[in-house]
């Protein structure tokens, strides 16, 4: 297969639906480029500082160190990796705090209206609680970024205590995509040096055991890869990214999102996106800004990743000009948010609900740039819900 294959096959975005119909043709044959957004333009700022294209809205739903509005919840400081939960006819955000010793996880709960119907504690205690990933049996890793960091499974209902996962590794963890057609959880590093890995449990839906594997490639950034096992998951004295000769090394690894045999993943130590697809076991790049004209790139400081079901990719950046991009299935990036007079702090966080209406994301240290000044945000609109082409009917 070509890299013009390859790149056709991994640009295509979240949800099965990006897979079918004339789509599979309309990928693009090279890494993203800017262009303009399916939603147009950004517009004027809203009240709370705001940019968002025509038809959306946006609310803050949660400041770190006051009260979720309708709770006598206190909201956690430094929110950071996010994700939604379907709750009845409602929904459920999960959102890890990434502090020092006490960070941990917290949850909203909504309505089908959309009104917070309550706020509550699902991990405690834990250490600099970065990103992570939901699962599809319904919970939520949560990921400690420091280095012999754990993973723990938490339930976004409440309920049931938090679980450490052990076995997936000790490292400086950063997120978490789980890959259902294959059965393995794929996760990031954050380290300069970090590497790609897969957690193959013994039972799928049981992340209690099973085997750590490395990603082993050449230097380039397209080709085949293959899979080696970490002979010690526990990292010490030799850390895990250290102990196969033949693993590819990234350049902080930040968020992961799998989506119809592809899993995809950032870097913000050289800005690119990259697409892992599973099917082939290859890897190319669907967003590079170093490939682009200096000045032209509307996506830097790549971090968190999340997709829709149309096929869109939504980055979030640590810094840059503090947006959300879209990169669309015809490999398009742009604007599709962005938080004005905010230098000091990043975009963390962004998930979707069950339905696709309503994006949340958070702004980690907000307009006063510390850890007690974040905002978590809604935003609602016209979302695109199938893949552009694509019959819903």
């Amino acid at each position: 297969m070509d890299r013009r294959t390859v790149i056709r096959a991994t640009a295509l975005g979240a949800g099965t639906a990006a897979f079918s119909g004339v789509l599979w043709q309309q990928a693009f044959a090279d890494v993203a480029q800017p262009g303009p957004s399916p939603y147009g333009d950004l517009l004027a700022p809203d009240a709370n500082g705001l940019q968002l294209p025509a038809g959306f809205s946006a609310r803050i739903v949660a400041r770190s160190r006051e009260q979720v509005p309708g709770t006598s919840f206190t909201w956690h400081d430094a929110p950071d990796g996010g994700a939604c939960f379907p709750d009845g006819d409602g929904w459920i955000y999960v959102s890890n705090s990434e502090i020092p010793f006490l960070g941990g996880v917290s949850a909203i709960r909504f309505n089908v209206t959309g009104a917070i119907t309550g706020a509550y504690r699902i991990l405690f205690g834990t250490n600099v609680n970065c990103a992570g990933g939901a699962t599809p049996w319904g919970s939520w890793l949560s990921c400690e970024e420091v280095p012999l960091g754990r993973v723990f499974e938490t339930y976004p209902q409440g309920g049931r205590d938090a679980e450490e996962r052990i076995r997936m590794g000790r490292f400086k963890h950063e997120a978490t995509a789980c890959d259902p057609d294959r059965q393995v959880v794929y996760l990031t590093e954050d380290e300069s040096d970090g590497c790609f890995y897969r957690f193959v449990p013994d039972a799928w839906g049981d992340l209690g055991s099973g085997r750590l594997e490395v990603l082993c490639a050449g230097g380039g950034t397209s080709g085949p890869v293959t899979w080696r096992a970490i002979p010690d998951r526990d990292g010490f004295p030799i850390p895990t990214r250290w102990q196969v000769g033949a693993a590819k090394h990234f350049d902080g690894g930040e968020g992961c999102h799998y989506a119809a045999g592809v899993c995809y993943f950032t870097t913000k130590g050289d800005n690119r996106v990259w697409a892992y697809d599973a099917g082939t076991e290859r890897i190319d790049l669907a967003y590079d800004a170093n490939a682009l004209p200096s000045g032209t790139a509307p996506l830097t400081g790549v971090d968190n990743i999340t997709g829709s079901a149309s096929g869109d990719l939504f980055v979030a950046e640590d810094g840059g000009n503090m947006e959300i991009n879209i990169i669309t299935p015809a490999g398009v990036v742009a604007p599709f948010v962005r938080l004005l007079n905010q230098p000091d702090s990043e975009i963390t966080g962004p998930a979707f609900t069950p339905d696709g209406s309503r994006l949340y994301f958070s702004s980690q240290r907000g307009p006063g740039g510390r850890s007690g000044d974040g905002v978590t945000y809604e935003v609602s609109g016209p979302f695109r819900l199938t893949a552009p082409g694509h019959r819903s009917d």
